[in-house]
């Protein structure tokens, strides 16, 4: 790594931790914990999945897809059963990657990865909403009003304009952080009267300290984290898959999805053995690091060190660094991370993939990603299947000096018909291929040249064999022929009888 690359990596990494803190930090509170948790969780994920991941430049911490899953385990059983259900997380992570799933990930369409990034920037921007409200002493809260809002929006909209405008004079230093360290400065030198990272929390703490969950080691808690665990796994492991291939599509470069699960995994379990919350890859963070120019590991390894030094020694720095900075930074990366494209292609695109980018955007936003996900893939599924069902075609050839309907073997006969199916029978299809066929009405001996049919699943070899069953009921000879390799052993293992060309 020459020294230029080693420069932007070092301050790409530097701004990515800025931008860590507060969501590590809001993230743990939403889940009732120690704001430490969150950052410890930070640090430790953060630094082993760059050292060890499968995907240079790609940022993970504790994220609030999993802060949300956790909350009523935290609330009706208590920190340590979370800890243990953060290590068990990691171990089904760990498993998963194993066991080579993560190219699962290519089965997520397009259109779903539009709708999951498009929900995501929402997500972040209406997040950032929250630093715009105060709590009262009774514990409600009300939005900012005359000077301080004002002051908030003031500090937001310049520290905006930094980070849009500084690219066109030089990209010396990453934007964000010129913005975040300049904001922070004009208003410690001007005295500013605006709301602070220490305002959310304290972070000084010391090193975090090996500690196995005290949870009681037996199967009654087994049965309460288990489920927790599972969700949590399928919730890391899916955000994190998902930004991997949003990173491979910025930098244009090819991960390891497999080796990015299992380091994922082992970190979630270091990460709960040293009380820290589970977590997995954040958009937003991976955004802003490539957007500084982060594109190598160490970017990913300061960030996390860097969590580590602003507990142990640099909380009184770090405290001091105002919200509207890092809010402006946020509502930056909102925008950078929404497909704005997807917008202008909604019209060009098929009605049914505008349903999949508009449904997993809206069910992003208003339950979870997991679930948006999964309804995008079904919907994108049924499409598919929807499609193909009605794909299928049968060719019929009466002239029985046809040679390309049949082959050669077959005895020439004015009593007969040839049919050539083409498509993919399926169980989607089976109906629409038996409708094609007239047993009543065909003459005395049919060929059926499967040269261009795919024949997939069980239904397809019972919808054979039902063809086979009505033209000798009719007490007419039905042959299959130029039948696939896998078409025949298919239909061998099911004990279907071919009927076969008779010489």
């Amino acid at each position: 790594m020459n020294a230029v690359a080693l420069r932007q990596n070092v301050l790409a990494g530097l701004t990515s931790s800025f931008a860590l803190v507060p969501e590590c930090i809001a993230f743990a509170l939403v889940a009732h914990l120690n704001p430490l948790m969150g950052l410890y969780g930070a640090f430790i994920i953060c630094t082993i999945t760059a050292l060890f991941g499968g995907r240079p430049a790609m940022i993970s911490g504790a994220a609030g897809s999993m802060a949300v899953v956790i909350v009523a385990l935290v609330v009706q059983h208590g920190v340590q059963y979370l800890l243990a259900t953060v290590v068990l997380s990691g171990i089904v992570m760990v498993l998963f990657g194993a066991l080579r799933l993560g190219k699962l990930i290519r089965m997520v369409p397009h259109p779903v990865m539009l709708g999951f990034v498009n929900g995501l920037a929402i997500i972040i921007a209406m997040a950032q909403l929250e630093h715009f409200k105060l709590t009262s002493p009774d514990g409600s809260t009300h939005w900012l009003q005359g000077g301080p809002l004002l002051m908030m929006l003031g500090l937001v909209a310049l520290t905006m304009a930094v980070v849009y405008l500084l690219p066109r004079v030089t990209k010396a230093a990453p934007a964000a952080l010129v913005a975040i360290i300049g904001v922070g400065l004009l208003t410690q030198l001007l005295h500013l009267p605006t709301r602070v990272l220490g305002d959310m929390a304290h972070i000084a703490g010391g090193l975090p300290a090996f500690h196995i969950p005290t949870a009681p080691l037996n199967g009654e808690t087994l049965r309460i984290i288990a489920p927790y665990a599972v969700l949590m796994a399928m919730v890391g492991l899916l955000e994190t898959l998902l930004t991997f291939n949003l990173t491979d599509d910025i930098t244009q470069t090819s991960g390891q999805p497999n080796r990015e699960c299992i380091a994922l995994g082992a970190a979630n379990i270091v990460s709960g053995l040293f009380g820290g919350m589970g977590g997995c890859a954040m958009i937003g963070q991976t955004v802003v690091n490539l957007s500084s120019g982060g594109r190598a590991r160490l970017s990913g390894i300061v960030s996390g060190v860097m969590i580590l030094l602003y507990i142990l020694f640099l909380s009184p720095l770090i405290e001091r660094i105002p919200m509207a900075a890092l809010v402006g930074v946020m509502f930056v990366v909102a925008q950078q991370t929404f497909a704005w494209g997807s917008l202008r292609v909604l019209r060009k695109v098929p009605r049914n993939d505008a349903l999949v980018i508009i449904a997993v955007t809206v069910i992003t936003v208003f339950t979870d990603l997991a679930i948006a996900v999964v309804c995008g893939i079904l919907i994108a599924a049924l499409n598919f299947v929807w499609q193909h069902a009605h794909d299928i075609r049968v060719d019929v050839v009466d002239d029985v000096h046809d040679k390309t309907a049949h082959d050669d073997k077959t005895p020439h006969s004015a009593d007969r018909k040839v049919y050539r199916p083409h498509g993919t029978l399926f169980f989607a299809s089976t109906t629409q291929f038996l409708s094609l066929f007239d047993s009543a009405n065909d003459p005395a001996r049919v060929i059926v040249d499967c040269r261009d049919l795919r024949v997939t699943d069980h239904s397809a070899i019972a919808a054979l064999e039902s063809l086979i069953g009505r033209y000798a009921q009719a007490g007419k000879e039905l042959t299959l022929q130029n039948l696939t390799p896998r078409c025949e052993h298919l239909l061998a293992r099911a004990g279907v009888a071919v009927p076969q060309p008779a010489h």
